[in-house]
């Protein structure tokens, strides 16, 4: 039976302080995303990730201790755009646009490189990351709180407190983006579509009926 990996083997040996080793970093980084996306799983070794790079080995090893480490740099780096552009929704007009930015993101996330994504999906799954992605979540639902408590959204009475209102609805969006990923879905508007109908009609729903 297969062991995770220990948390520790999954770090960086080091961080690059100059711009060439940040360049030799995201070219590894890029190496590796590119292999998943045509190979799979199968093809992922060090040894191709850094033959697609045009580094040496010892080059690659000199910043991660192994592959497993390098797919959490990318899981990280994919991450981090995500949230970079979910907290851009605090800058919308509206409570309503901002949900759709949120979506908009997700699904983009998503969609964007779809192969690669399932893939770090699988890995997220299968690596000792669950400190880590409870962080993330707890970020994307302070995000969706904020917006909720927004007064222009005028929700009014709920059947159900609002944080437990933003951890639903982050559960609703990454069910249904990561449904679609399952099937191989490829239609991004369609996807949005739907994850958009689905987040207002439960949004709808939650509200205390006034009699």
């Amino acid at each position: 039976m297969a062991t995770r990996p220990s948390r520790r083997s999954l770090d960086p040996r080091k961080s690059p302080a100059q711009a060439r080793s940040t360049d030799t970093v995201n070219t590894l980084l890029e190496a590796a995303a590119r292999i998943l996306e045509t190979q799979g799983f199968a093809g992922y070794t060090t040894n191709a990730i850094a033959e697609r790079a045009g580094v040496s080995i010892g080059s690659l090893y000199q910043y991660f201790p192994g592959k497993d480490a390098l797919t959490v740099a990318l899981v990280e780096r994919e991450t981090s755009t995500l949230l970079r552009e979910i907290a851009a929704a605090n800058q919308a007009a509206s409570a309503a646009d901002g949900f759709e930015r949120v979506i908009a993101a997700a699904v983009a996330h998503q969609m964007r490189r779809p192969a690669l994504s399932r893939l770090l999906d699988f890995a997220e799954a299968r690596l000792p990351l669950d400190a880590r992605n409870a962080r993330v979540a707890e970020r994307i639902q302070g995000q969706l709180l904020a917006l909720l408590e927004r007064p222009d959204l005028s929700l009014g009475a709920m059947l159900i407190p609002l944080p437990t209102l933003a951890h639903d609805l982050l559960g609703l969006i990454k069910g249904l983006i990561d449904g679609a990923g399952e099937r191989a879905e490829r239609d991004a508007v369609d996807l949005e579509q739907r994850v958009r109908r689905a987040v207002f009609a439960y949004l709808q729903a939650s509200r205390k009926r006034q009699v």
